[in-house]
C-alpha cells in the first residue's frame, strides 16, 4: 500500500515500468468498480424507470414514505391514489411510487406456476421410467426343429 502511495506521490518506484504498473492498476480498479457498483445502480434505476411507466389505473402501490394505496388517475408527471378504507384520494408524483404490488403479485404467481410446471414435468419423467421394464426380455431364437 506504501508502494502505491509514494507512487501517486511522484516518487520513483521501480522506473519506467513502476509508472506503467500504476497505469494498469488504476485502470483495473476503475474496470472493477464500474462492474461492481455503477453497473447494478444503473440496471435498478432502468427497471424503476420501467415499473413508474407501466403504472395502470387499478395497481396497488407502495410510496417511498410507506403510503398503500390503489391508482386512481394516471397523468404525465402525478398520478392520484386512494387510500384507507374512507378513500382518500392524495395527488403524488410518480417518481415517489417505491414498489408496484399488483405486478408483483403477479410475478410471484407465475414465477410460482413456471416452478410447478418444472415439478409436474420432472414427476412424469419419473413415472414413465417406472413404468417402463426394468429388465428386456431375451429376444427368441428361431431354431429349425418343429414343434409336435
Amino acid at each position: 500500500m506504501s508502494y502505491l502511495l509514494s507512487l501517486a506521490a511522484g516518487g520513483s518506484g521501480t522506473g519506467a515500468g513502476g509508472s506503467t504498473s500504476y497505469i494498469v492498476l488504476m485502470v483495473v480498479l476503475i474496470g472493477v468498480m464500474y462492474f461492481v457498483m455503477i453497473r447494478p445502480q444503473k440496471k435498478r434505476q432502468k427497471e424503476e424507470q420501467e415499473m413508474r411507466a407501466s403504472l395502470e389505473i387499478g395497481d396497488e402501490i407502495i410510496t417511498i414514505g410507506g403510503i398503500v394505496g390503489r391508482v386512481v388517475t394516471i397523468r404525465e408527471e402525478d398520478i392520484v391514489i386512494e387510500t384507507g378504507a374512507d378513500r382518500t384520494k392524495m395527488k403524488l408524483q410518480r417518481w415517489a411510487v417505491n414498489t408496484n404490488k399488483t405486478k408483483m403479485d403477479q410475478h410471484k404467481k407465475e414465477v410460482e406456476a413456471a416452478r410447478q410446471a418444472a415439478k409436474d414435468k420432472k414427476d412424469s419423467k419419473k413415472s414413465k421410467k417406472e413404468d417402463a421394464p426394468a429388465v428386456k426380455e431375451e429376444p427368441k431364437v428361431l431354431t429349425d426343429e418343429k414343434e409336435d
